[in-house]
């Protein structure tokens, strides 16, 4: 099938139930998000799709092929078909006649298109029969929603389809399905018609039974012809001006009649030879198939057909519709168009290399000759086609359109191509454009953990970044313990991979409890909470971020002695002043007295401890947090400190600060 027929598929899940249920849909098909309108795909994908569909949304397969039937139709009329599938007949039997018309005209620009083929047979009761064949099987069920639509859109009437024959048959191309539909049709009345016979006691069925047994008792003939007429309506109830003049006609002067009744002569004004010539693609047969007539063009094409009297079978083949060569089937079809393709065998030696040609036309049963003449084009999409079977425009009748059809096709199918490859580019584009905005997302994540996102987004918009005074904040330094001893002792590699480890694990919780890494220098790692965005919790954050670390220390083995490493870690709280340095490789960095006592708090730590100082305290005493007083230490570059340690949060369990799932006991559900 064309992409024209996934692109709607796609469009109607997209616009009925939205894009996350195509995407959940396509991915279970395994299949393409976007298919190019003048690309052909297997039949697969879209009975994939098809089925994906029924199961994603919960709905029996015939429901959703009816209602992609009654969307496809609006989407062809979207797409620029509109006007053409309304001048295709006057009321419903005539637009179904003329569908396989109208696949035949677009088959000269789709030309793998295999489409489906319909025939139709009108009722006394005003019904008809709907004969459907298609290669495809399975896919019936679109032809009601599509009639349905069409019916009512154009005609303004409600049709009810169904099967009433359901084979398989066997035809040359193999075996083809055949479903006949009954159609009823039931006229949509105006408003105000409706509101008059809904507010009236009798209802319209009851008044139109009513009216019919009256004049049943009256004149049977007459009633007889009412019905057949009622019947054959299929345009709507409302009349319209140009219904009230139909049939007038105007003769000489003025003269109006109504209806119109042909005139004939007597005998045929023009003589074989000027038939002949004028109509030089035409063939007369009789029931045995034995040509009585052919015009000359199709004799210079096949000479066979110069001998009256030869079968036409023997000499050409029927593409479409395809029933077996005999004349009571063509007569079945007889208001389908026919294509004609030559038989190979039959031709000259020399022209065997050529494509054989296809005739194209409609079938006129003569019934006091009991002959049927073939009036026909020869059927030629492009001016290579023309050139392959060695003809020219001059072999075909100034008066037949096919001239024009084969040089307008030809332009046609030239703006085809041109839209083809601006549909694949346009694709590629789109695809480009997802690479782009992925690796776009990757850069930006790299550059956020880097620099906080609101300073990376100013200095990618090439603005300067003022340094900011945060009133109060909270920050954190660690180290390993013995450090230097531990890379005096191992491999380089060893020392990278135990650092690796461990800065893994910190990083992680920076996510979990919402803190800034500032930076790690060698085997030290700096924290703050409150900058670059202030909040209130500041403390509470690094607190729980250090009860974290600890934990997760203990997981990283030392490379010397295999026992878990041990860290020490200070905190303290205060105003610092925050900016971005350099040009190169800027660095969003810290700077005041706050710092500078953070980091004393660690070097004067304990192994495997939170060492606060006292203004950390005080913003953690009503906290919920465990703390011991450590007393007064000598502080390098400070004095004498009073100063604390950290022991657990009264309130969090380990899973919590660690911000691993938390199973619920009773359902076992994280």
């Amino acid at each position: 099938m064309y992409g024209f027929i996934n692109t709607c598929l796609k469009s109607l899940v997209v616009e009925k139930y939205g894009e996350e249920v195509w995407e959940k849909l396509r991915l279970q098909a395994g299949v393409q998000d976007t298919f190019l309108t003048f690309e052909v795909y297997k039949d697969e994908i879209t009975m994939q799709l098809v089925d994906k569909a029924c199961k994603v949304l919960g709905v029996p397969a015939d429901m959703v092929l009816k209602e992609f039937g009654e969307y496809f139709f609006e989407f062809c009329k979207r797409s620029g078909y509109d006007h053409m599938l309304r001048t295709l007949g006057g009321n419903l039997y005539e637009f179904i006649e003329n569908l396989d018309a109208l696949h035949s005209y677009l088959s000269l620009s789709y030309q793998e298109m295999n489409a489906p083929s319909f025939r139709v047979e009108k009722n006394e009761d005003g019904s008809m029969h709907l004969h459907y064949y298609s290669d495809r099987r399975g896919l019936y069920h679109i032809v009601p929603g599509i009639i349905g639509a069409a019916a009512l859109d154009f005609f303004n009437i409600e049709i009810s389809m169904e099967i009433v024959n359901q084979t398989e048959e066997e035809e040359r191309t193999g075996k083809k399905e055949h479903i006949v539909f009954l159609v009823t049709q039931n006229p949509v009345l105006p408003y105000k018609e409706r509101k008059k016979y809904s507010s009236s006691p009798p209802y319209l069925a009851d008044s139109e039974k009513q009216s019919e047994t009256q004049l049943n008792n009256e004149d049977p003939e007459k009633a007889k012809n009412t019905i057949r007429d009622r019947g054959n309506l299929v345009c709507p109830v409302k009349k319209s001006h140009w219904k009230t003049i139909r049939g007038i006609i105007t003769l000489g002067r003025g003269k109006l009649l109504r209806g119109f009744d042909p005139v004939y002569p007597k005998s045929l004004w023009i003589d074989t030879k000027t038939f002949c010539n004028g109509l030089p693609f035409h063939m007369v047969f009789d029931k045995e198939l034995r040509v009585k007539q052919a015009g000359v063009s199709i004799q210079k094409i096949v000479p066979g057909l110069q001998t009256m009297g030869i079968c036409l079978d023997q000499y050409f083949s029927i593409v479409h519709p395809e029933v077996p060569f005999t004349i009571s089937s063509i007569q079945k079809f007889i208001n389908s168009q026919f294509v004609f393709q030559t038989r190979r065998e039959m031709m000259p030696e020399s022209w065997k290399q050529r494509p054989m040609l296809e005739l194209r036309g409609q079938m006129i049963w003569m019934e006091s000759l009991q002959c049927m003449l073939y009036l026909c084009s020869p059927l030629l999409r492009t001016l290579h086609e023309l050139e392959e079977r060695q003809m020219h425009i001059a072999d075909i009748a100034p008066h037949d359109v096919t001239r024009d059809l084969i040089l307008l096709n030809q332009q046609r199918l030239a703006e085809m191509e041109l839209s083809n490859q601006l549909e694949r580019k346009k694709e590629e584009l789109r695809i480009l454009s997802k690479h782009l905005e992925e690796e776009k997302k990757k850069t930006e994540a790299l550059l956020y953990a880097m620099l906080p996102q609101h300073v990376a987004n100013q200095l990618k918009e090439g603005k300067r970044v003022e340094a900011g005074e945060f009133k109060e904040c909270t920050i954190l330094f660690s180290d390993v313990v013995t450090f230097t001893n531990i890379c005096a002792q191992c491999e380089p590699i060893q020392i990278v991979l135990m650092l690796n480890t461990m800065y893994l694990q910190f990083d992680r919780l920076t996510t979990v409890h919402d803190v800034y890494k500032v930076e790690t220098i060698g085997d030290a790692y700096m924290v703050v909470g409150g900058v670059p965005v202030p909040v209130s919790t500041h403390a509470e954050r690094v607190a729980n971020f250090a009860l974290g670390m600890v934990i997760a220390a203990k997981g990283v083995e030392n490379p010397v002695s295999g026992n878990p490493i041990q860290i020490r870690v200070g905190i303290h709280t205060g105003p610092v002043l925050a900016g971005v340095v350099g040009e190169k490789m800027p660095r969003y960095c810290l700077f005041g007295d706050t710092v500078n006592i953070a980091s004393r708090m660690e070097s004067h730590g304990v192994p495997s401890k939170i060492h606060l100082s006292s203004s950390t305290y005080q913003c953690l005493k009503y906290k919920n947090f465990e703390m011991t007083e450590r007393g007064e230490i000598e502080v390098k570059g400070k004095g004498k400190m009073h100063t604390y340690f950290l022991v657990r949060n009264k309130a969090a369990t380990e899973n919590e600060i660690m911000g691993r799932p938390v199973k619920d006991t009773d359902s076992g559900h994280e």
